[in-house]
């Protein structure tokens, strides 16, 4: 306990806003899983059960840039409404291959799957400062810079481009992202100590906080917060990130022109974790790509442990085995893309990672290394949906596992 707990306030602010609903759904709803190895994991992770018979509303829809984009959203058992984007094929007939894009942590919270989404009219010529949408909620919100897709995803929309290739995709906010994320005004004691910190020293260098910077910032701070509340109710992060991501894949499934017995997913970075996770508790998923996420557990001490979120740090994961084993559980077969460069894993970690997953799922594992940072490059994306591709089109070969390569 420190002066901030301790600080007079006739009302102490919530440290769940929009949220005060999610410890009672946890107490009732637990997620069934179809077999023992991913009831173990759900158990570890304390998943909640998805609300069943989930009904989305479409919002909006457009024909941009060769695809059809649809604004949808539903409501969970908690929380606040759910806002995704589903994108497909123009002139598509019969159904397509269904991916779920799962979009990364990034350190940034005020929004979430719409740095994965290009939108139509010109929305994504801005700078990020000024709000250009509205939530299904009707509150406006920012749409994401695009310094942050040209620095992450080599300036492509993913979910975009991918459904150029032939996918129908669907991108959605996840726990704590975009329309999932926490009120945070007014700020949680804490959260607010640490905000105004960072307030201070922008200051001293002659700048203000814009809005969004602001709550990503609160954010920051306040997954701490979000963390200590899913223990003391049962679940985690990841628990309840992998809930919002099984939802939205029971989503996928529904619907029109996706074929529901061919899916897949892929993430960068956070994201790379979630497709993992969903991958091992779902049998849904045929085929994921997991990129820059990978490495052993024990490679993260002592030095690369503040280099991650509460999205890998849960309580107890350890017990069912090291980070790698998480592919292990699935019967999906995972290309997993490792950068040489990525300063969040040291080298000889993400080796080890990949000598694991050979000697273990040989069969549906392929590694690929390159000379790459942490990033998600249009190369490293081409190989991902070739990939996917491969495992998930109709009368494509078999995709097999390759020797990994180290690209130059």
């Amino acid at each position: 306990m420190n002066a901030v707990d301790m600080a007079p306030s006739p009302t102490r602010p919530s440290a769940l806003a929009g949220y005060e609903d999610w410890p009672a759904y946890v107490a009732r709803n637990r997620h069934n899983a179809v077999s023992p190895a991913s009831r173990q994991l759900a158990d570890t992770l304390g998943v909640p059960a998805v609300t069943p018979d989930l009904e989305y509303k479409v919002h909006s829809e457009s024909a941009h840039d060769g695809v059809i984009t649809s604004r949808l959203s539903w409501q969970l058992g908690f929380g606040p409404r759910t806002s995704a984007w589903f994108v497909r094929p123009a002139g598509a007939t019969g159904p397509l291959p269904g991916l779920l894009a799962l979009h990364c942590h990034g350190g940034i919270k005020a929004y979430g799957a719409e740095r994965l989404v290009r939108f139509p009219h010109g929305l994504d010529d801005h700078d990020g400062g000024a709000p250009l949408g509205v939530r299904p909620d009707d509150h406006p919100y920012e749409l994401p810079p695009l310094n942050t897709r040209a620095k992450l995803y080599g300036g492509r929309a993913l979910a975009t481009w991918l459904a150029q290739q032939g996918f129908s995709v669907l991108a959605h906010d996840t726990f704590m992202w975009g329309s999932r994320r926490f009120g945070l005004e007014p700020l949680p004691w804490r959260t607010a100590n640490a905000v105004k910190g960072q307030q201070a020293l922008r200051r001293e260098a002659g700048v203000e906080l814009s809005a969004t910077e602001q709550y990503n910032a609160a954010a920051a701070a306040h997954e701490e917060t979000v963390a200590k509340a899913a223990t003391l109710i049962g679940t985690s992060v990841a628990g309840t990130v992998a809930h919002d991501d099984l939802a939205a894949l029971g989503i996928l499934a529904s619907l029109p022109g996706v074929n529901a017995d061919r899916l897949g997913c892929l993430g960068f970075s956070g994201g790379g974790g979630r497709a993992m996770m969903l991958g091992a508790l779902s049998p849904l998923i045929r085929s994921y790509v997991v990129t820059c996420m990978m490495t052993t557990l024990g490679s993260l001490l002592p030095a690369y442990l503040d280099a991650h979120s509460w999205l890998l740090h849960t309580p107890g994961l350890a017990k069912l085995g090291d980070w790698p084993d998480l592919a292990v559980r699935s019967n999906a077969k995972v290309l997993v893309q490792y950068g040489l460069a990525d300063p969040l894993f040291p080298e000889k970690g993400m080796r080890d990672a990949h000598q694991h997953l050979l000697e273990n799922m040989p069969a549906r594992y392929t590694g690929s290394f390159r000379h790459e940072r942490h990033v998600f490059t249009p190369a490293m994306q081409d190989e991902a949906a070739s990939f996917l591709a491969a495992n998930l089109q109709p009368n494509q070969p078999t995709s097999t596992s390759a020797p990994a390569r180290t690209d130059s």
